[in-house]
């Protein structure tokens, strides 16, 4: 059984054209509402199960970050992702023995969430003679089945990490438990935000606070208003997925 994306019109990039225009749009009022403008978040685009032409199409429109979920799909279309104009972060949960055949390919790893992949990820970055950005993922819903370190262990974690080789932080992503009401899911927004106030008001050595990675297809206007600069929206964008 696989994944196949499956927009209205799978082969019409106007589909994709009028959803990107939407979707930044909303971006733009929601930073308005948030005293911030357009230019101040970062639309990073999900493309897991998305083929690479509709991915440069996005681009083309001026797309510039995308971001895989799974190690194995990112490599069947690196060769075809158009990265002269976009960056490419990986974004899903990231196997320690899997992190030297990413390096050096992406630009950010968005799921680091132990010392453990972080020394990895250091390893394989000196040894390909890189430097390597990262961000935290912090588990803000404290939900057994999902990655991501505990609130509590953040600053642990944020000191041993900062203090490894060829790694940049640059700041904390979060995925959030599915809330029914868009009131629940603020609140964690308003957790994370906290957070990342409260790191970014210290000096820390190899951490700079640039960016918080939180909010998707559902909720990327709710996670604006409660602070995030990137949101990582998906079906959005390409339309649903549904599985074959």
């Amino acid at each position: 059984m696989t994944e196949k994306l499956l927009p209205d019109h799978p082969k019409d990039l106007e589909y994709v054209k009028r959803n990107y225009e939407e979707v930044t749009g909303r971006i733009a009022l929601a930073a308005g509402r948030s005293g911030r403008k357009a230019e101040d978040i970062t639309l990073l685009a999900a493309t897991k199960t998305v083929a690479p032409e509709v991915i440069n199409y996005a681009v083309s429109l001026g797309l510039r970050y995308i971001g895989e979920n799974k190690v194995q799909e990112l490599l069947s279309k690196y060769d075809e992702y158009d990265l002269t104009a976009c960056e490419l972060h990986m974004i899903g949960h990231l196997q320690t023995n899997k992190v030297r055949q990413i390096v050096g390919k992406v630009s950010m790893i968005q799921s680091v969430d132990s010392l453990k992949l972080a020394g990895e990820i250091s390893r394989q970055s000196v040894k390909n003679g890189v430097t390597t950005d990262i961000l935290l993922e912090v588990n803000i819903g404290r939900e057994e089945n999902k990655s991501g370190v505990f609130a509590e262990a953040l600053p642990e974690l944020l000191e041993q990490t900062a203090a490894l080789e060829n790694i940049r932080v640059r700041g904390l992503m979060t995925v959030p438990p599915i809330c029914d009401k868009k009131t629940e899911v603020l609140k964690y927004f308003d957790r994370m935000n906290k957070l990342f106030i409260d790191i970014s008001a210290k000096t820390l050595d190899n951490v700079s606070m640039d960016f918080l990675s939180m909010g998707m297809s559902d909720d990327y206007e709710e996670a604006i208003l409660s602070g995030a600069n990137m949101v990582r929206v998906g079906s959005r964008l390409f339309g649903a997925r549904i599985y074959r």
